[in-house]
């Protein structure tokens, strides 16, 4: 009897053994999923940038996306010159071949940020020229001060761009005349008109057979226009994809991990600098123009 005693635990042992390491087993096969679920990735669903729709269009390209840093675990580095809006150094510029193409930057003065980004871009790229032609203080409420779809025409004719990217809407929180109508902002009107005209300057590009970008508005310091912004840019992506074109949300680059706005956040390397000037936050800093631009 002793034997069998001796037998049975010896069995029984064995059985707990077993499942103690099955169950260690399970749990490091948890770990290694969860790990490499959050693991940083990179994003398949962002617009391809500028250079794969000049020259490589109909192949994806993955995009790095600046990772969001926690602000506990962000060491701040002060740049070389003393600015947290200085950023890391440009590159060198190289001539622009004869036949280079065009990127035709339009809109307001965010567009003119844009298009300092976008030439900081493409600085040593001799085969791409980006060609800015904005107008800081427009809009498409204020028509009767510039009116975009009328002129959008004559600048490509001009220009002859390779691809038409649009920038506008921060001027537009304000009433707007509707026939013989002054029409409050974001009124059934108003939103309906705002996306005729964005449709009319839209198909202004397209109907010419050349490829269109609408980026989007960043967020802002003040919410109510930050709530503008937001609901300008679901007519912009609305209007640019039923035309055919591409729309650039660049929302989450200026915000935090809860949404709100921020100054100073990760620049396209990830290191924190300061985004926005100090005029309440409209303004772009240069490493905040250069971001819209990597976007």
């Amino acid at each position: 009897s002793t034997e069998v005693v001796v037998d049975l635990r010896q069995t029984a042992l064995r059985r707990t053994s077993t499942r103690t390491i099955a169950i260690f087993f399970t749990i490091a096969m948890a770990l290694a999923f969860l790990g490499s679920a959050v693991a940083p990735g990179f994003a398949q669903d962002r617009p391809r940038s500028l250079f794969d729709l000049l020259f490589r269009p109909g192949k994806p390209r993955e995009v790095q996306v600046p990772q969001k840093q926690p602000r506990a675990t962000i060491k701040r580095r002060t740049p070389s010159s003393g600015s947290a809006e200085a950023g890391p150094p440009a590159p060198e510029a190289v001539a622009k071949a004869e036949d280079a193409r065009v990127v035709l930057v339009v809109g307001d003065f965010l567009a003119s940020g844009l298009a300092e980004g976008l030439e900081s871009a493409y600085l040593a790229i001799p085969s791409v020229k980006v060609v800015a032609r904005p107008s800081g203080s427009s809009g498409i409420v204020r028509d009767d001060h510039y009116d975009w779809p009328a002129e959008i025409g004559s600048i490509i004719e001009a220009e002859k761009p390779a691809v038409v990217v649009i920038m506008l809407g921060a001027n537009d929180r304000q009433e707007m005349r509707v026939g013989d109508v002054r029409e409050p902002k974001r009124s059934e009107n108003w939103m309906k008109e705002y996306e005729r005209r964005a449709t009319s300057l839209a198909k202004a590009v397209t109907d010419r057979k050349i490829p269109l970008v609408w980026v989007g508005m960043p967020s802002f310091k003040v919410s109510s226009m930050a709530s503008d912004m937001l609901a300008f840019n679901d007519v912009y992506r609305s209007v640019s994809e039923s035309v055919g074109g591409s729309f650039v949300d660049i929302w989450d680059g200026f915000v935090d991990e809860n949404g709100a706005f921020v100054t100073t956040g990760p620049d396209i390397n990830g290191n924190p600098v300061k985004l926005r000037s100090g005029d309440n936050g409209i303004n772009l800093t240069r490493p905040g123009k250069r971001k819209v631009a990597f976007y």
